[in-house]
């Protein structure tokens, strides 16, 4: 984000989010609530996991057009946990895969993730 939108962790927070805002950007996280011991998400207890209610937030924020995920775990729980309980249209948003930005995701280079998260660029763009 700071890369794409001038939102990196340099700013403050309050300020990365007007940023992300005004470029058009919405931040939700998939999980409210979850038990994760450590900081990997393949730690976290699938049991314990609380989704946020993404329909009051679809409504909330009517302009939103493509849900974009950072990495395969908030990919697995968006699929399974919330598009089935979303209602049409909703529900069938266009999902985009990113690369976790995490650093234990360590199979892809920074240049090689900020490339693929240049697709937020194209989806503001259209």
């Amino acid at each position: 984000m700071g890369e794409l939108f001038g939102a990196g962790p340099d700013v403050p927070y309050a300020e990365r989010a007007d940023r992300l805002r005004a470029s058009g950007i919405a931040l939700w996280d998939v999980c409210e609530e979850a038990v994760r011991p450590g900081s990997l998400d393949a730690a976290i207890e699938l049991a314990t996991v609380v989704t946020n209610d993404f329909e009051r937030f679809f409504n909330e924020h009517p302009r939103i057009a493509h849900v974009c995920v950072n990495g395969g775990t908030a990919r697995r729980l968006y699929v399974r946990r919330v598009q089935p309980i979303l209602p049409e249209p909703l529900s069938s948003l266009p999902l985009h895969l990113l690369p976790s930005t995490s650093p234990a995701h360590a199979s892809l280079r920074f240049a090689q993730k900020l490339e693929r998260w240049r697709l937020l660029e194209g989806l503001l763009a259209a």
